[in-house]
């Protein structure tokens, strides 16, 4: 099992004059501690359960770019970005240089997107559920075409192109890999069947099913389910001094047993390198094996 840090909190002690410095200084030791994935919330207000709307917050793709500037090894990712968010040929160019200039560790993290108060507070369209859907859909296919050889046009349901040119090319063959994030088992799970490399499901008592249900999907659509990466979210809550590492390894067994691969979650307590060093030292290699 490999692990993520995700970081979904800006509103660090020292305030946003150091937030540059001090994310630098994360992101090399995180990456240096062995966590296998980089990530970071797409949103443009803090969400609920994080902190107040009013929170600081980084553009995530912005932020990505800095992240790459500061690592040589882990992968590169929003979990996830909302695909009505942006046009499918800005995402995928911002993908596709995310990807060059780190090196190919881009992923593409994307989903149909939810949250209506950023979306109304900042004047986007927050298009009703099932449109959501279609343009998660468009967008899968969009980014796939303009990854693909060629340069041709491009025709969706709500999104249509004449030239999908995209040079440079990323660097990652046969493209970025693709996670898609939700565990909605009648069109999310089937879209991950159908696209993506990757999935990404919350940790819980509904997991089990999810995964069998995407099964099911692998299944329908001709797709190896071993061929698709399991990831998982889940606070990885070590405790303020590290007390709660046996606890947390526990709960990253338990997972594997399951059937998830890597995990990703939100170190409580980050931007503190005394928790990053607690992963080095201690999680990272007991879950190495899993």
């Amino acid at each position: 099992m490999r692990l993520g840090l995700q970081i979904p909190d800006f509103t660090w002690p020292n305030g946003p004059t150091k937030l540059g410095s001090e994310l630098g200084e994360l992101a090399h030791a995180a990456d240096e501690a062995g966590f296998a994935y980089l990530a970071v919330m797409d949103h443009f207000f803090q969400i609920d359960g994080v902190g107040p709307s009013e929170n600081d917050m980084l553009e995530a793709y912005t932020t990505l770019g800095y992240l790459a500037a500061h690592t040589s090894n882990a992968k590169l990712l929003t979990v996830v970005t909302g695909a009505f968010y942006r046009h499918p040929g800005l995402l995928a160019k911002s993908v596709t240089t995310l990807d060059v200039l780190s090196g190919g560790r881009a992923i593409l993290g994307i989903g149909a997107g939810w949250n209506e108060e950023e979306s109304r507070g900042l004047g986007f369209r927050f298009p009703p559920l099932k449109e959501r859907f279609e343009q998660l859909e468009d967008n899968l296919r969009y980014c796939l075409d303009m990854w693909a050889p060629g340069d041709g046009p491009f025709e969706g349901t709500h999104v249509s192109a004449e030239r999908l040119l995209n040079v440079p090319q990323a660097l990652s063959s046969p493209h970025p890999p693709i996670m898609i994030g939700g565990g909605g088992e009648k069109k999310t799970l089937r879209l991950v069947a159908r696209y993506a490399q990757l999935c990404n499901l919350f940790a819980g008592p509904e997991l089990e099913r999810k995964l069998k249900v995407l099964r099911e999907h692998c299944e329908a659509e001709g797709r190896d389910y071993d061929d698709i990466t399991k990831t998982s979210y889940l606070v990885l809550d070590a405790g303020k001094q590290g007390e709660k590492a046996g606890e947390l390894i526990g709960q990253l067994r338990g997972l594997a047993a399951q059937g998830i691969d890597d995990v990703i979650g939100m170190v409580p307590g980050v931007p503190d390198p005394a928790l990053i060093d607690v992963f080095r030292k201690e999680i990272i290699p007991a879950v190495a094996e899993l």
